[in-house]
C-alpha cells in the first residue's frame, strides 16, 4: 500500500474520483448528547467524552470517508487558555490524534489520511489573545504538537480575518507537512458581494487573494452554507490553479450550540456535490450539521 500522502497526492492530484472526507464532528457530538462548551465549544470533550470522539471517527470512517480530520478546531492555546483549559493544551491535542488513529486502526479498509484541525479563532474581547503575533505562536505550538502526534497534514480551518489567517499560515509553513486553507463565506442580506463568514464588512475575495499566494496542498471552500458555495467557488478559481475542496455547513450557530434547521438531504448534497466535482473539485464532504449519513450518500454517488 502505498504510503498516506503519496497516496493522498494521487487523489487530489489525479483525474479520477474526487477524495471524500468526513462531516461535522462537533455537531455530531452534540447530537449524541455531549455538551457543548460556551469557549471551546467540542474541545472540552476530548477530556469529557474521548471515546464519542473516537465513535464518530469511527461512522465517517465506515460511512466512507478517506480523510478524518481531528477534533482539534478550538484546541490551540489561544483558545484552551481563556476557556480555562490553557495547562491542557498538549494533552488534548495528543489525544484528539490518538483518538483518530485508533479510530482509523479499527475502522479503516483502506488508506485513511488524518488531517489536524487548526484555527485562527481568537476571543476578541481578550486583547492578550486577540493579535496575529499571539495566535500565530499559538499555532505552531499546536501544530508541533500536532506534527509529533502523527497527523498526516494541516488543515487551516475558517480563516476569515487576513492578518490572523497569514500568521496562521505562516506557522504551519515551518513543517514538513501539506497544508490545506479553509476559508469560510456567506451572503449576508444587503450586500451586494460574498462577505466571509462572520463579518458582513470583510469581503471573501480579497481574503482569496492574500492566501492564494501561499504553498498550500489546497484550498478549501469550509463552513460556509451550500447556497453560498458556487460563488464561493468562482472566486477561488479566478485566483487560484489548484485542486479545491469543498466541505459545506447546514444550519446554524448559536453559541455554544449546533441549530438543526433545515438541514439538506444526503441525496440533495450529493446531486449538488455533482456538479461541484464537474466544475473541477477534487474533495467533498461535510461540516457543521452533516453527518455520517451524508457521507454515505456522497460516497456511493461519486465514488
Amino acid at each position: 500500500m502505498k504510503p498516506v500522502i503519496s497516496w493522498l497526492e494521487d487523489r487530489i492530484y489525479g483525474t479520477g474520483a474526487p477524495l471524500i472526507i468526513d462531516g461535522g464532528m462537533g455537531t455530531e457530538l452534540e447530537k449524541s448528547g455531549v455538551p457543548m462548551d460556551d469557549k471551546v465549544w467540542s474541545g472540552r470533550s476530548l477530556l469529557s467524552h474521548p471515546e464519542a470522539v473516537q465513535q464518530i471517527h469511527e461512522e465517517f470512517i465506515a460511512a466512507g470517508a478517506e480523510a478524518i480530520i481531528t477534533n482539534t478546531f478550538a484546541a490551540a492555546r489561544h483558545m484552551l487558555e481563556p476557556g480555562g483549559l490553557g495547562d491542557q493544551v498538549k494533552a488534548i491535542n495528543l489525544r484528539a490524534v490518538k483518538l483518530a488513529q485508533q479510530a482509523r486502526d479499527n475502522a479503516g479498509q483502506g488508506p485513511v489520511a488524518i488531517a489536524g484541525s487548526i484555527c485562527e479563532w481568537a476571543p476578541s474581547d481578550d486583547p492578550r489573545w486577540f493579535q496575529p503575533e499571539a495566535v500565530g505562536r499559538s499555532v505552531r505550538e499546536q501544530a508541533e504538537i500536532l506534527a509529533e502526534a502523527g497527523v498526516d497534514l494541516f488543515a487551516l480551518e475558517m480563516c476569515e480575518q487576513i492578518d490572523f489567517s497569514a500568521a496562521a499560515i505562516d506557522a504551519v509553513l515551518e513543517f514538513e507537512l501539506p497544508v490545506w486553507i479553509g476559508m469560510s463565506a456567506k451572503r449576508f442580506p444587503g450586500c451586494s458581494t460574498l462577505s466571509v463568514f462572520d463579518d458582513a464588512t470583510l469581503e471573501f475575495e480579497n481574503l482569496v487573494i492574500a492566501l492564494s499566494g501561499y504553498k498550500a496542498m489546497m484550498m478549501n471552500i469550509m463552513h460556509t452554507p451550500i447556497t453560498d458555495v458556487e460563488e464561493a467557488l468562482a472566486i477561488v478559481k479566478r485566483h487560484w490553479d489548484g485542486p479545491i475542496g469543498i466541505y459545506p455547513e447546514s444550519g446554524y450557530f448559536t453559541m455554544p450550540n449546533w441549530q438543526f434547521v433545515d438541514i439538506i438531504e444526503p441525496e440533495k448534497l450529493a446531486e449538488i456535490a455533482q456538479r461541484w466535482i464537474n466544475n473541477g473539485v477534487r474533495m467533498v464532504g461535510g461540516c457543521c450539521g452533516l453527518g455520517p449519513e451524508h457521507i454515505a450518500v456522497l460516497r456511493q454517488a461519486l465514488k
